[in-house]
C-alpha cells in the first residue's frame, strides 16, 4: 500500500471541495526561505534490501568509541530480555489505553512502573511519564504555581547545579506562559550551590529547583536547601537521577518534610543512547498536589465479580477535548520507554539497582584517579559525587576532546560555556559498562594528547 493512498483523481476532488486550486496553496503562508526542495542525503526510493544496507553503512560511521560523556545521558548495560520484551508487537504497537477492557496488559505495565517509581523517589503518587527530563521539569514549574496558592509570584528559583539544557527547555516552556527563573550562584570553590544566597534572593519565589546528583557531579547538603526553601514559602522541586536513588536518600526524604515535586530523566533505566532518544521523563509528588500532575495515573481496582483490575484512574478530560483550559496538553506518554524502564527495574530489583549505582561510583573513583595522575590534570573540587565528576585541564577542552575522539575515546563534557567561572573543566562518567582496560585505554590517550599539545606549543 502506498503511504499517501489518495489517488490524483482524490486529490483533484477534495481541493474543489474547499474551493482551492492546488495543494501549495495551503500552504502559502510558510515564507519561501523556509521552503526546501528536496532533503539532502535521502535517496530515491529503494527496496527492503537496499535500505537495510545504507542504514548499516551509516550506522558504522559512528564506529564503536568509548564513551564517558555522562551530562544526563548515561551508557549502562541493558539486560537483553528488556528489549526482547519490549518490542513485541502487544507492546511496541500499543497506544494510548482509552478503553481499559481492552488494555490491561498496557495498564498493569503502567501501573507497576509508577509503583516503583513512587518508591524510588519516596513520593505518595507517579504520573505515567512525559516526554523527557527536561520537559517534565517546565511541567513540575507549572505545576508548582498551579499548586502552590499561597505563593503571589510566579518567580522559580534553580540552584546553580540545575542541567543547564532543563534551564533552557523550561525557560523556553514555562516562560512563555509568564515564569520568571532566576539563578542561584555557584560556589567556584566545592561546585555547590551557595546556601546563604536563598535568604539573599528577593522576592519569595513559588517553588525552588534543587538537582541531585548535581549537573557537575556533586552531591548537595539536600537537607539544608530543602528546609531553607521551605522557610521562604516555596515548593521545592527534586531534578534526579533515578539510578542514583539505589543509594542516596530519596527526595521525599529530603529535610523536615521532603520535596514536594520530583521529576527528571528515565533515559538510565534501560533506554539506549540510541543518537539523542526517544527518551522518557518522570515525574511524582505529594498526594495532595495529585490533581495538578501533567499527564495520567493507572490505578488497581475490582471488577463486579471481586477480580483485580487496572484502570484510568486520574487524568484531565480537558487534554482530549478542552485543550486551552487543560492542565497540561501532555496526551500521549513515552509508553514503550516506560515499558522498558518496568521491565528493567523488575529485573535488576532493588539489589540489584544499588550494584549498579555502586559499580557507577567505583568506576567514576577509578577514572578519576587514573587521569588526575597525568600531568595537566586535576579535581576541579574535593566533593563528594555520584558517577560523574569535574576535571580541571591546563588548557582549552575543545581541542583535546577533538584528539580524543581522533583515538576513540569521546572524553567527556565540556563544561567551560555553561559554567564560565570554572575555567578550563571538563565532565567526566564512567557507569558500570566501564572496564580496568577501558580507563588505562583512556588515560593513556588523554596523556598523549596533553604530551603532543606541550610538544607543539614548544615547537612553535
Amino acid at each position: 500500500m502506498p503511504f499517501i493512498p489518495h489517488t490524483e483523481e482524490d486529490i483533484r476532488a477534495m481541493l474543489d471541495t474547499i474551493g482551492v486550486d492546488s495543494i501549495e496553496r495551503l500552504f502559502e503562508e510558510i515564507p519561501a526561505e523556509l521552503v526546501i526542495d528536496e532533503l539532502p542525503g535521502v535517496p530515491d526510493a529503494l527496496s527492503e534490501m537496499e535500505v537495510t544496507r545504507l542504514m548499516r553503512e551509516r550506522a558504522a560511521r559512528d564506529g564503536s568509541p568509548l564513551c564517558f560523556i555522562g551530562a544526563g545521558a548515561y551508557e549502562h548495560h541493558i539486560p537483553a530480555a528488556v528489549w526482547e520484551v519490549a518490542t513485541r508487537g502487544e507492546f511496541y504497537s500499543a497506544y494510548t489505553p482509552y478503553q481499559a477492557e481492552a488494555s490491561q496488559g498496557t495498564l498493569q505495565v503502567i501501573y507497576e512502573y509508577q509503583t516503583m517509581m513512587a518508591g524510588l523517589t519516596g513520593m505518595d503518587v507517579s504520573n505515567a511519564s512525559l516526554y523527557d527530563g527536561a520537559s517534565a521539569l517546565a511541567e513540575a514549574a507549572l505545576m508548582a504555581v498551579r499548586a502552590n496558592r499561597k505563593a503571589k509570584s510566579r518567580r522559580v528559583l534553580l540552584a546553580a547545579g540545575v542541567n543547564p539544557v532543563y534551564r533552557k527547555v523550561a525557560e523556553a516552556i514555562a516562560g512563555a506562559q509568564g515564569l520568571s527563573f532566576d539563578y542561584l550562584p555557584l560556589d567556584p570553590a566545592t561546585g555547590l550551590t551557595r546556601l546563604e544566597a536563598l535568604a539573599e534572593a528577593g522576592e519569595p519565589p513559588v517553588a525552588v529547583v534543587i538537582q541531585q546528583p548535581s549537573f557537575l557531579g556533586t552531591l548537595e547538603d539536600m537537607d539544608e536547601l530543602t528546609d531553607r526553601a521551605r522557610a521562604l514559602g516555596a515548593l521545592v522541586i527534586a531534578v534526579v537521577n533515578p539510578t542514583s536513588l539505589a543509594v542516596l536518600k530519596p527526595p521525599g526524604e529530603w529535610g523536615e518534610e521532603g520535596a514536594d515535586i520530583v521529576c527528571g530523566e528515565g533515559q538510565p533505566l534501560g533506554v539506549p543512547l540510541s543518537s539523542g532518544g526517544p527518551y522518557f521523563g518522570f515525574m511524582a509528588a505529594r498526594k495532595n498536589f495529585v490533581r495538578q500532575m501533567p499527564g495520567r495515573i493507572v490505578g488497581r481496582t475490582v471488577d463486579l465479580d471481586g477480580k483485580p483490575g487496572f484502570t484510568l484512574t486520574l487524568q484531565a478530560r480537558e487534554q482530549h477535548i478542552r485543550r486551552s483550559k487543560a492542565t497540561s496538553n501532555i496526551c500521549t506518554n513515552q509508553g514503550l520507554m516506560v515499558t522498558a524502564a518496568t521491565l528493567y527495574l523488575s529485573l535488576l530489583g532493588e539489589e540489584g539497582l544499588a550494584r549498579v549505582a555502586t559499580d557507577c561510583h567505583d568506576r567514576t573513583t577509578a577514572l578519576c584517579e587514573a587521569l588526575t595522575a597525568i600531568d595537566g590534570v586535576e579535581s576541579a573540587f574535593d566533593t563528594p559525587f555520584f558517577h560523574e565528576a569535574l576535571l580541571r585541564l591546563d588548557r582549552p577542552v575543545a581541542p583535546v576532546l577533538a584528539e580524543l575522539s581522533a583515538r576513540g575515546v569521546l572524553g567527556g563534557y565540556d563544561v567551560s560555556a555553561d559554567y564560565p567561572e570554572l575555567g578550563d573543566v571538563l565532565l567526566v562518567c564512567a557507569t558500570e559498562t566501564k572496564t580496568d582496560e577501558d580507563i588505562r585505554r583512556y588515560a593513556g590517550a588523554m596523556a598523549d594528547v596533553l604530551v603532543a599539545g606541550r610538544a607543539a606549543r614548544a615547537a612553535g
